[in-house]
């Protein structure tokens, strides 16, 4: 169907389009994309199925990313963004007890954000050319866990150990958005997980040898 046949067939909906500031219409469309891609996947993100979920016009959407291709790094830049604020995975503080501890609100507040993550480790899965940019976004979570760790523990952490307890976060969140756990379980692992490194950290220079 052109456009010129969708423009004349929906004269209605084109009325209610919202008049949107730069700054305000860019958000808004990133919240949008996330929220298509987390609720229909990746192969529904298009310019109308965004500009419809954030009552603007396509043509917005175009005028802000140029590309959808710049569409996915963006939603995707911005998901990992709101995640890394949201869920304390580098609060600076260094002790034990204030490491994560926003998770699992966040996967309360942000379902659409991390099922929209999810949603792209999958579809790299089918389609290796979105691999690095999500990779290199994860690599922005690697980073924060690796800062705070290494406040954290004496004498840091090492790749291998920053990563298991990333994957252990990242295991939290899955099963907490898909319903395999609650929150419940979350923070009664968090705990766990908390008091592992207050032990580690807490080990004499000898025992750490």
């Amino acid at each position: 169907m052109t456009e010129s046949a969708e423009t004349s067939q929906q004269p209605r909906s084109r009325s209610r389009k919202k008049r949107l500031g730069y700054g305000e219409g860019r958000e808004a469309l990133l919240k949008a994309a996330v929220r298509v891609v987390a609720r229909r996947g990746l192969r529904h993100l298009t310019y109308r199925a965004v500009a419809e979920e954030a009552g603007v016009t396509h043509g917005l959407v175009v005028h802000h990313f140029g590309s959808r291709d710049a569409l996915v790094e963006e939603s995707l830049a911005y998901a990992v963004r709101v995640s890394l604020s949201s869920s304390l995975l580098e609060p600076g503080t260094g002790r034990p007890e204030d490491f994560v501890t926003g998770v699992p609100e966040m996967v309360e507040q942000d379902a659409d954000g991390q099922a929209y993550q999810y949603e792209l480790l999958l579809e790299a899965r089918r389609r290796p050319e979105l691999l690095p940019r999500v990779r290199e976004r994860y690599d922005e979570y690697f980073e924060a866990s690796r800062r705070e760790l290494a406040r954290i523990l004496p004498d840091g952490a090492s790749p291998a150990f920053n990563r298991l307890v990333f994957a252990a976060l990242d295991g939290l969140v899955l099963h907490q958005l898909t319903g395999l756990g609650d929150r419940a379980d979350t923070e009664a692992a968090l705990a766990e997980l908390r008091s592992l490194l207050s032990a580690l950290a807490e080990r004499p220079p000898a025992a750490r040898d």
